[in-house]
C-alpha cells in the first residue's frame, strides 16, 4: 500500500498543495503506485502526512480533473490506466535494455508546468442537471444556420482558396478590418491595422506577451483574487508578483502597485468578482502608469457577452492607451471552443509578437479566421450579439431573484450584469464541501478559494455562471443549493 512507503518533508516556504501535487506525479511517473491498489483515504494520507483532509482531498481531484488518477464511488482513488505501465502492469512490458536505455525526462525538463495550479473545473460539467459553471455556453444558442452560411461562403466554388495557403506571418486582412471598424469601436478603441493581432484565445495571447517581454527582473501587478492561469503564465517567466488586494472599485493602487513595471488588471469585470473599476480608479491608474512609465495589460475578457448598457470605455481608448496592451476573446460569446481573441497594441509591440507567434505556430488558422470573417461582416455577429445579451439579462435576473430569495445569507460582492456572481457566504461555511454536497443534488458550483493568492485563502466565496444552464432550472437548482447549505 502506497501509505506504507509515502512520506514527505514539508519545505516551508512552498505550498502545501504544490508540495503534495509534486510528490505524486513524482511516484505516478516513477511507477511507485501500485496500479490495483487505491490510493490512501484523504483522511489517512491527512493524518500520515499531518496536514488538512482538505488539501488531501483537491489535490486528489486536481489528478483525477487532470486524468492521472480516477475516482471510484465508495472505492477510493486509483491509478488512471494510462499510467498503469509505469506501475507495471502493462501487457507488453519493456525489455531490461529498454528500460536502461530510457530517458530521465525528470532531469531534462527545464520546468514543471503541471505543478502550477489551475481552477478545478470538472470536465463532465454538462452531466450535472444545474450546471452554474462558469466559461461555458448552453450550446442551444449558438447561431449554427449563420455559421453555416459563412461557411458555405468561404467553400463557394466561384471564390479563391486563400484559406488553403500558409500565410507565414500573417492574419486574414477580412477579419483584422471586421475588428478594426465593427468590434473594437464598441469598446471607444481606434486602431490601424498593424496594431492588432490574432491569437488562439486571451491564454495565448497573456504567453506570448509574457515570452516577449517577462523576465526574473521583471515585477508585476496582479489581483486577489485574480485569474490564476494569468499568475502562473507571468511566473513560469520569473516574474515576480505582487497580490494586489480589491475593493468596491477595484484594483487598490498602493506603494506595491506603483511599484511595479507592469499591472494586470480585468477593468470591466474583475475576475472572478465581478467588481467594475470605477472612474475614479481608472483615473487614478491612469495618472499612475504615465507618472511611473508603466505598462498596463488590460484583459477585457468578456468585452462581447457585456450586456451592462453603461460599461465604460476600455482603458485602452483612455489618454493614456499607448501604455496598454489591450487583448479580448471573440470566443466567449460563440463557442469557447473556437479559440480566437486578440490583441491591440503599438505597431512595433505587434510587429514583435507576430515574429514570435511565428516561431510558435506561425498564425491561427486561416479557414477559422475567415470564416469568422464572413460571419462579422454578414451581420450575423452582432446580431447574434442581440440575442445573446437579451438571454443573458434574463437568466442575470433570475438567478439574482433566486439567490436573494433562497440564499438570503449570501452576499454578492461585484457590480450588476456581470457575467458571473461572485459571491460570499457566511464565514462558517466552507464552499468546498458546500460543493461536494451540492453535487448530490446535481448542481455545480465553484469553489472561490482557488482564485485567491493567500497562503490561508479565505473558504467561504464562491462563484456561479449561468451560461450554460437553462433560465428555467435556475431557480430549481438555486433551492437545491440551499438545501446543501442547510
Amino acid at each position: 500500500m502506497l501509505d506504507h512507503y509515502f512520506a514527505l518533508d514539508f519545505d516551508a516556504p512552498r505550498g502545501l498543495q504544490e508540495q503534495l501535487r509534486e510528490a505524486l506525479l513524482d511516484a505516478i511517473h516513477t511507477g511507485t503506485i501500485p496500479a490495483a491498489e487505491a490510493l490512501p483515504s484523504c483522511r489517512r494520507l491527512s493524518s500520515q502526512l499531518g496536514i488538512s483532509r482538505n488539501t488531501v482531498a483537491l489535490v486528489y481531484e486536481g489528478l483525477v480533473e487532470d486524468g492521472y488518477l480516477v475516482s471510484r464511488p465508495r472505492s477510493g482513488y486509483y491509478l488512471h490506466t494510462a499510467y498503469h505501465m509505469a506501475a507495471g502492469e502493462s501487457a507488453s512490458q519493456p525489455s531490461a535494455a529498454q528500460a536502461q536505455d530510457a530517458p530521465g525526462w525528470d532531469a531534462r525538463f527545464t520546468h514543471r508546468p503541471s505543478h502550477f495550479q489551475g481552477v478545478l473545473r470538472p470536465s463532465n460539467w454538462m452531466h450535472y442537471d444545474y450546471p452554474f459553471v462558469y466559461g461555458q455556453l448552453d450550446t442551444r444558442l449558438f447561431p449554427l444556420e449563420q455559421w453555416r452560411e459563412a461557411s458555405r461562403r468561404l467553400l463557394g466554388g466561384q471564390r479563391e482558396r486563400h484559406w488553403l495557403s500558409d500565410r507565414y506571418d500573417q492574419d486574414d486582412p477580412m477579419l483584422i478590418e471586421q475588428l478594426r471598424t465593427r468590434v473594437l469601436p464598441k469598446r471607444g478603441i481606434h486602431a490601424r491595422s498593424d496594431e492588432i493581432l490574432i491569437t488562439l484565445g486571451s491564454q495565448n495571447a497573456l504567453f506570448l506577451i509574457a515570452q516577449l517581454l517577462f523576465d526574473a527582473r521583471t515585477r508585476v501587478a496582479v489581483e486577489n483574487p485574480g485569474y490564476r492561469e494569468a499568475a502562473n503564465v507571468f511566473l513560469r517567466q520569473g516574474a515576480r508578483l505582487s497580490y494586489q488586494p480589491l475593493d468596491d472599485e477595484g484594483m487598490c493602487l498602493d506603494a506595491a502597485a506603483a511599484d511595479c513595471d507592469y499591472l494586470y488588471v480585468t477593468p470591466s469585470h474583475q475576475g472572478p468578482t465581478g467588481v467594475t473599476m470605477s472612474r475614479a480608479r481608472r483615473e487614478a491608474l491612469i495618472e499612475q502608469i504615465q507618472r511611473r512609465d508603466q505598462i498596463v495589460l488590460e484583459d477585457d475578457y468578456d468585452a462581447e457577452v457585456n450586456f451592462d448598457h453603461h460599461a465604460l470605455p476600455a482603458l485602452k481608448a483612455s489618454r493614456a492607451g499607448a501604455r496598454v496592451i489591450y487583448m479580448s476573446s471573440l470566443s466567449k460569446p460563440l463557442s469557447p471552443g473556437l479559440r480566437l481573441g486578440y490583441l491591440v497594441a503599438d505597431a512595433e509591440l505587434i510587429e514583435e509578437l507576430r515574429a514570435l507567434r511565428r516561431l510558435m505556430y506561425r498564425h491561427p488558422p486561416s479557414s477559422l479566421q475567415q470564416q469568422l470573417a464572413q460571419f462579422l461582416s454578414q451581420g450575423h455577429y452582432d446580431r447574434y450579439l442581440r440575442v445573446f445579451a437579451e438571454e443573458m439579462y434574463r437568466r442575470w435576473e433570475t438567478l439574482d431573484a433566486c439567490l436573494q430569495r433562497d440564499l438570503p445569507r449570501c452576499r454578492r460582492v461585484g457590480g450588476d450584469h456581470a457575467s458571473v456572481f461572485w459571491l460570499q457566504a457566511p464565514a462558517e461555511i466552507d464552499t468546498q464541501r458546500l460543493a461536494w454536497r451540492a453535487a448530490q443534488y446535481g448542481v455545480l458550483i465553484e469553489p472561490g478559494f482557488q482564485h485567491f493568492f493567500d497562503r490561508v485563502p479565505p473558504r467561504h466565496f464562491m462563484r456561479l455562471g449561468f451560461g450554460a444552464i437553462d433560465v428555467a432550472r435556475i431557480g430549481p437548482g438555486v433551492e437545491r443549493l440551499a438545501r446543501a447549505m442547510g
